[in-house]
Formats: structure tokens, sequence, C-alpha cells
């Protein structure tokens, strides 16, 4: 039977220092999976994550599914959440955490009821991301500074709107996701009608919905004047 690795040195550790390190780590520190019966997992939720986990042969292929469950039930993706979420799969908290801040789609902080991510690739971008983005924060009373680095929260905590890399969804530029629904092509005007559309509980932007053009079922969107001006 062959001994342990040699450890060798890297750029930021030498081999000794390395070496205590390794010693250092003790079996006891190593994070734990909770145990179900532990953990208060409401119904609904354990509902929709062991479905999700019946759909795939490996259970973690199931996290990021587990994950949308959390951020659905309670609006972000809480650290107890991620823990009942743990505690049905049978895997570390600290796995699901490390899936939930790596993808921009998941929320790990209160971000309010309602999220307006604007597309600013360059689809987008050349069709105005930019004035469209501004128009959601300037209805929204949103931060300006911090809408523009990383996302921001009207001054109620009810919206949460920031720019966001390609949705794939490049034939209705500019567009965005409003809930986790697609809409497109929009003006400024669209974005200031969505932000009191969502404040009044009422229907985003029906004729602009992606969820409702042909191929989902719904009518033919009108073409946009824009596109015609190009070709001519």
């Amino acid at each position: 039977m062959s001994g342990p690795p040699e450890i060798r040195p890297t750029d930021e550790l030498s081999a000794e220092e390395r070496r205590r390190l390794v010693e250092s780590m003790r079996p006891e520190d190593a994070e734990t999976v909770p145990e179900l019966h532990e953990v208060d997992v409401p119904d609904e939720l354990r509902e929709r994550i062991e479905s999700a986990m019946s759909s795939y042969p490996e259970v973690r292929s199931a996290a990021l599914p587990a994950l949308w469950a959390v951020q659905r039930h309670y609006g972000w993706c809480t650290p107890e959440g991620m823990r009942q979420a743990a505690a049905v799969m049978g895997v570390t908290p600290g796995y699901l955490e490390s899936l939930a801040t790596f993808y921009d789609l998941f929320r790990t902080s209160p971000a309010g009821s309602h999220q307006i991510l604007v597309c600013h690739n360059i689809a987008c971008w050349l069709r105005g991301a930019d004035e469209l983005l501004r128009a959601v924060r300037e209805a929204a009373g949103a931060d300006a500074d911090q809408a523009d680095h990383g996302g921001a929260s009207s001054p109620d905590g009810e919206l949460y709107l920031a720019g966001f890399e390609c949705m794939g969804a490049c034939d209705i530029a500019p567009m965005a996701s409003i809930d986790e629904r697609y809409y497109g092509p929009l003006s400024t005007d669209d974005a200031r009608t969505a932000v009191e559309q969502l404040r009044a509980g009422a229907e985003v932007l029906p004729d602009k919905a992606l969820a409702k053009r042909p191929a989902a079922g719904g009518p033919e969107p009108e073409p946009d004047p824009r596109v015609a001006e190009t070709e001519g």
C-alpha cells in the first residue's frame, strides 16, 4: 500500500506551512449533514425538494431545483432554508450555499417581493438596455450607483432590480426578467408601467410576455418597428 501523497510547495504555501495546515485539520471541525428529524422543514418545501430529487439519478443533481424551492418559499435563500434543504437531500448546508453564492439568480439576502432583472448583454445593450434599466431604477426610486453595480432595492423594499448578463432571449431585446418571467421588447414607458403594475398587484405587461407568444400558445406580438427601419 502506498503512503500519503507527497506534500509539495505551492506559490502560496511552503511545504512546511502546508504540512502544519493539514495537521491542524480535525475531523470534528468538518461540517455535518443535518439530521432530518432535527430540522423543522415546511411540508410544502419538503414535497418540492423530494419531487426534484425523484427526477434525477444522483441526489446532488437536484441541488439547483432545491435552492429554487427554498427561494420561492422564503423569498430568498435563507440560511435556515438551505439547512432545511440540506437535511432533506442528505448534503451539507455548505454545499448548497456554495451553489447559491455562485449563481446570480439566487439571492442570499432579502431582496424584496418582486425582482426585475434587465438584460444588458450585447443584443439588449444595442437596443437600449441602459436606458431601460435607468427607467426601471427611476420608477422604483432605487439608488443609481447600486443599481448599476450589483443591484438595488426600492426604498420600501418591495422591488429589487439589477442589470444582468444574457438570458438567451435576444429576439425580444431589450428584455427583462420580471419575477422569473421574460418580457420584451421593452421601452422605457414599459419599465414604468411594469413597476406600477407590480406595486398594484396587477398582471404585468400582458402584451409583452414571452409566455404568450405563439410558441408558448399565445398570439404573435406586433413587429418591432425598429427592426423594419433597420432592414429598410
